[in-house]
């Protein structure tokens, strides 16, 4: 086949173009070791997992463990705050090196990332006033829900709630806790941490978990095709696992230890 030099020439740009996408889609670790730098996708608006303190300050357990492993990589870590909405994204656009946000595993999400180890305890629930009677999704009929929108708790809720279940989907989690307490909704879907948090500084709501929606623990999300990056984060993983800092990171922030985590 014969190509012009216009064509022949477009091929080359083409093929050093790709060439050069591969290498980087491949040397994650390289540059990050190299630049002495990881940026890493955290949450600011979901304690005790991430939030600011009165200085605006990251705080909470998904910003320790990114800074343990900017640690044990010998790197300096630069906190990227993402909502429940764009935290892959930023992954697959290179905003991110990592994503350590609360992030549930799950075949969807498969497809596009890639997961570490499990490196803390999480559940999503069902929670409303201990004066409504709510003892199976079923009940739920009729009802309004408080939901952060792309959450695992907006998409495991979906699957079980009744047809007449009336979503109310906010952008960010200080939205949704918001609407709840103010009595916009009469449920609220969340996990037990960002509830437990909410019920203790408004016991007057009276609020109570009522339905389970999904254990499931948080991973660390990795681009597709970082293998280097992804083992060097697994060995972290199971380095604090092994010596007890997951355990004490858990208890701190949770208040009872990471336990056992799958792998």
């Amino acid at each position: 086949m014969k190509y012009s030099k216009r064509q022949f020439a477009a091929i080359l740009v083409a093929a050093a173009l790709f060439a050069t996408g591969a290498a980087q889609a491949q040397n994650a670790l390289d540059h990050i070791l190299k630049a002495k730098v990881i940026k890493i996708a955290v949450p600011t608006d979901y304690p005790p997992y991430g939030s600011v303190d009165k200085t605006m300050t990251p705080q909470g357990l998904d910003i320790e463990m990114a800074q343990l492993i900017a640690s044990k990589l010998g790197t300096k870590v630069d906190l990227v705050p993402v909502t429940s909405a764009n935290r892959i994204p930023y992954l697959q656009t290179r905003k991110a090196d990592l994503v350590i946000s609360t992030l549930g595993k799950n075949a969807e999400r498969e497809k596009v990332i890639d997961f570490s180890a499990a490196y803390a305890p999480f559940f999503q629930a069902v929670y409303a006033s201990k004066k409504l009677d709510i003892k199976s999704f079923a009940d739920m009929g009729g009802k309004s829900v408080a939901v952060t929108r792309g959450a695992m708790e907006d998409q495991e809720l979906a699957k079980v709630a009744p047809a007449n279940v009336d979503f109310k989907r906010f952008e960010d989690n200080n939205a949704t806790i918001a609407a709840f307490v103010a009595g916009q909704t009469q449920t609220l879907a969340t996990s037990a941490a960002v509830a437990g948090d909410m019920m203790q500084k408004n016991p007057q709501l009276g609020a109570e978990y009522k339905l389970l929606l999904k254990d499931s623990p948080c991973f660390i999300g990795i681009a597709k095709g970082e293998d280097a990056l992804k083992t060097k984060v697994n060995e972290i993983i199971a380095n604090a696992k092994k010596d007890g800092t997951l355990d004490a990171m858990a208890k701190k922030w949770l208040g009872r230890p990471a336990g056992d985590l799958p792998v």
